[in-house]
């Protein structure tokens, strides 16, 4: 964003707030299945310095879940909101003495009471006296330690590893009496993870013990390698600074510079700023200091991934040993793109202008490492996570609103490789018309997904002149309706003969590779079409025919069968499943269809029940930020249904006013109408005082700034 608007606009009965950083709740979504992390960063910044429970389990994916009464250490990568864990690299516990501290499990209790976070600082007091304080910068992690006696310890443990990761390596090294150097790699979600450190210390060292592993020439290595060091500290806190690379120690030792004759209160202070700023890129004007946290909170979340990964030269090393640097500007790694491409990369072409070119960059720089385009890149490494290839929409939708910075045909040349790969059931898609359930799993998603993207290619081929490729891509994009049964109104899985598969059972959830939706049943992915809303209410019959399977959808049961049911399918209302992503278009489809009014009532109950205050305040996975979006997106009154076309579907806005920072100096206040009696919903827009055509607006549009009014009617 190269304008910021530093004007702040008084949000009434919200105590004449200064500062939008007061409305964000770093513990919220903490607890449930949120799966996201409190501790301390920068907006998309390569260290995430949070507190880790030491706890195996599904809700523990970030490394701290809320239930949790003891900490394990403080370590600086996490994910945010997956359902997968992994990360958690160069752990440091404090200890007030060296009892036990050969213990490889060690647990600290705490008190969420004696515990504290904001926007680029995390504080806690533990049970062992220690308060522990902690800030980021982009590659640097500020630990500030204060122990109850004359002298306490640090443990750095490279072993340590939660959930699905394991340390396949480390090394530990003093390199002088304040400076302590050493790596971490490890398998698991990511194979071939490396992360080397630097950490310096404000006071000397004045002794340590050494465990697991062995002495080479100076160095402790080991997979689970750990050292304990003590410190003299008369009455001073102890300061550490802990810089990461991929690249090598060397590499991090000089990152160390981003913080160097800093404070934490200078860290932190900077860090606060550079949240606020991102925060004021949507001012929004509600009464509701509820809605405040909720929305805030939310904005904040979309702007930790993904996540710098090259170092300040623009070097990295990839899963596979290799050392690359960009060319320009920065790489990214941590693209959950199942669930990200639906809404948090249509609002970065908002709210991330500058950055949307350096992310697309670095998913062509993992194409040119790996072979095809990202699925779910995880520290350089194709974790090949869910379905579809959904790095094509982001850059659909990035030359389709014309953002420069990135090579158009090469991209498309990348996109159409990804489309021809002899894998992940593409070939047989291609020659089918859609992919039989006998010949890969989790068949109708795959189908719809990949009609999609398919359609996505089309149209960057009509903008390039590629009028064959046009044809032949818009082909596929209809291949959806090879899998409509217009007997049951669903989507369904066929065999290679081009029967539908039997028994169906539209509740059926199966989470293994045999089933045929991924995370959910035939309800939730039915209404996978976003490219083409009228075609698919025609083989329903109509838009009638389509608004009442929509019905249908809320008012069906919650039961989900099956002997694996999967544990992501939640935020039930009906088979409509808010928890998950494929649910997350839907409820605009009824704007699309003429019935604003139901989509009104949906939003309004959708966002009130999933979205809340406290630690169990997300429904389900924030999954890097999308669950997030849909909630910023919402509140604003509109939302990408097809998040290619780069138009905007309206919805029912949350907030009263809302005033969005543009381009080029340029800003957009969105201001709600609210009219009291009559049917609730959407009543009409107008656009600079001009009368504007519903269901949508465009990015075009919003880009020219100026006054968006909308209309809607409040009588539920």
């Amino acid at each position: 964003m190269k304008t910021i608007l530093l004007s702040i606009l008084i949000l009434p009965g919200l105590l004449h707030a200064q500062r939008y950083t007061r409305f964000v709740d770093p513990f919220l979504g903490t607890g449930g299945h949120g799966h996201v992390y409190p501790g301390a960063t920068v907006p998309f910044g390569k260290v995430q310095l949070s507190p880790d429970n030491g706890v195996d389990g599904w809700d523990w994916c970030s490394g701290y879940h809320y239930s949790s009464d003891s900490i394990a250490g403080f370590s600086h990568t996490h994910l945010s909101g997956t359902g997968i864990g992994d990360a958690c690299d160069i752990s440091v516990l404090p200890l007030a003495d060296s009892v036990g501290i050969r213990n490889a499990r060690i647990r600290i209790p705490f008190s969420h009471g004696d515990e504290y976070a904001k926007p680029g600082y995390y504080a806690v007091r533990l049970g062992n006296g220690v308060r522990a304080e902690l800030g980021a910068t982009a590659r640097n992690g500020y630990h500030r330690y204060t122990f109850p006696g004359n002298s306490g310890w640090l443990r750095f443990d490279m072993g340590f590893a939660i959930n699905w990761d394991s340390p396949t390596a480390g090394m530990l090294r003093l390199i002088d009496d304040s400076t302590l150097v050493g790596y971490r790699f490890s398998t698991g979600w990511a194979k071939g993870q490396r992360v080397f450190f630097a950490a310096r210390f404000s006071r000397p060292v004045r002794d340590r013990i050494a465990m697991e592993g062995r002495d080479s020439s100076g160095y402790r290595v080991g997979p689970k390698v750990r050292m304990a060091l003590r410190f003299d500290l008369p009455g001073t806190p102890l300061g550490v600074r802990v810089a990461i690379s991929s690249v090598d120690v060397e590499a991090a030792v000089n990152a160390l510079k981003e913080t160097r004759g800093r404070s934490l209160e200078s860290v932190t202070a900077a860090a606060e700023a550079r949240w606020e700023q991102e925060l004021q890129k949507i001012r929004i004007d509600t009464a509701d200091r509820n809605l405040a946290t909720r929305f805030y909170t939310a904005l904040y979340r979309t702007a930790l991934s993904p996540n710098l990964y090259s170092d300040a030269d623009g070097r990295y090393r990839t899963h596979d040993d290799r050392l690359h640097r960009m060319p320009k500007g920065d790489r990214y790694t941590i693209f959950s793109l199942w669930d990200t491409f639906r809404a948090l990369h249509p609002l970065f072409t908002l709210t991330q202008p500058g950055r949307v070119a350096d992310m697309i960059n670095s998913m062509l720089a993992f194409h040119d490492e790996n072979g095809l385009l990202p699925v779910w890149d995880i520290y350089t490494w194709e974790a090949n996570t869910m379905t579809g290839y959904h790095a094509i929409p982001v850059i659909t939708d990035a030359i389709l609103k014309g953002v420069k910075g990135f090579d158009h045909r090469r991209a498309y040349k990348a996109m159409k490789k990804s489309a021809a790969q002899r894998q992940r059931g593409t070939a047989d898609y291609a020659r089918f018309g859609y992919l039989p359930q006998d010949k890969h799993g989790w068949s109708v998603t795959y189908t719809l997904e990949y009609a999609f993207d398919d359609w996505c290619i089309a149209q960057v081929a009509n903008k390039l002149g590629q009028p064959q490729d046009f044809r032949r891509f818009m082909k596929r994009a209809a291949s959806y309706r090879n899998l409509f049964d217009p007997a049951t109104g669903f989507m369904r899985a066929k065999d290679s003969t081009g029967r539908f598969v039997e028994p169906f059972d539209p509740l059926v959830s199966e989470h293994g590779f045999d089933g045929q939706y991924i995370e959910g049943t035939a309800w939730q992915h039915s209404f996978f079409v976003p490219q083409d809303v009228a075609g698919f209410a025609e083989l329903h019959g109509g838009r009638e025919k389509l608004v009442a399977k929509l019905d249908e959808l809320f008012a069906s049961s919650s039961v989900l069968k099956g002997d694996n049911v999967s544990i992501d399918v939640t935020g039930l209302i009906g088979q409509y499943a808010h928890g998950n992503e494929p649910s997350h278009h839907i409820i605009y489809m009824y704007t699309v269809l003429g019935r604003p009014d139901l989509a009104a009532r949906w939003l309004r109950i959708v966002a009130d029940s999933m979205y809340r205050t406290g630690p169990d305040g997300l429904s389900g996975n924030d999954d890097c930020g999308q669950m997030s979006a849909w909630f910023v997106w919402t509140a604003l009154g509109m939302y990408p249904l097809n998040p290619a076309s780069g138009e905007y579907v309206f919805g029912y806005p949350l907030v009263d006013r809302a005033v969005i920072a543009l381009p080029g100096g340029r800003q957009l206040t969105v201001k709600v109408n609210r009219s009291r009696g009559g049917t609730p919903g959407l009543k009409s827009v107008r656009l600079n005082g001009k009368p504007h055509a519903m269901p949508s607006v465009s990015h075009r549009e919003l880009l020219q700034g100026g006054l968006l009014e909308i209309e809607v009617g409040s009588g539920f």
